[in-house]
């Protein structure tokens, strides 16, 4: 495991001490959730901005097309 040497301006210190006391975990645990969840949401981001790139309309137009025209199950119309 690697260690880090981080700079954060004290006001972000206080109120991510304050959130990490809320959620019952330490600093250091809020602040590794919080780099997992931005890469994860980065990684996320560039997964369907790929898939975008890869699509067509017309592909999707297709697809849609195979869709049975049937009612809305009951409870799904709105």
């Amino acid at each position: 495991m690697s260690q880090v040497a981080l700079r954060l301006p004290d006001s972000l210190h206080q109120y991510a001490k304050q959130l990490a006391a809320r959620d019952d975990a330490s600093l250091n645990q809020f602040i590794v959730t919080a780099v997992a969840e931005k890469i994860s949401a980065l990684n996320t981001e560039a997964f369907f901005q790929e898939r975008a790139e890869r699509s067509s309309q017309k592909r999707a137009a297709t697809a849609l097309a195979k869709v049975r025209k049937v009612p809305p199950v009951d409870g799904d119309a709105r």
